[in-house]
């Protein structure tokens, strides 16, 4: 009976290695008014990030757990530096999709930058 529950939790901690790889890498959006550059996000493993073509934002380090991607960082403007943590609903993940809801209801499509 112990090695079926141990066997069980290789798997599940498994399933959770295989989820998380499949988020990281860079993930990109056109810039509002600004469609021929990119913005967004690089998720290395281990839970490291940092931020791609934004100086204001400061991406450090991210987690995902089930459907949620939470990612932390720091805000630079204005003379000040102010630590952030955003959450969101990932809607859609795939090898080239990731679609985010936020939890003021607005949804943001990235994509991998080829």
């Amino acid at each position: 009976m112990l090695k079926k529950y141990v066997f069980i939790l290789c798997l599940a901690a498994l399933a959770g290695c295989a989820a998380n790889s499949a988020i990281t890498g860079q993930w990109v959006q056109p810039i509002p008014g600004m469609e021929q550059q990119m913005q967004g996000f690089k998720l290395k493993k281990g839970g490291e990030a940092s931020s791609i073509n934004m100086a204001t934002l400061l991406y450090e380090k991210w987690e995902k757990q089930g459907n949620t991607l939470t990612l932390h960082g720091k805000s630079v403007g204005n003379g000040q530096t102010l630590p952030f943590t955003e959450s969101y609903t990932i809607q859609q993940l795939d090898e080239h999709t990731l679609k985010l809801l936020s939890n003021y209801g607005s949804v943001f499509t990235y994509t991998r930058p080829k």
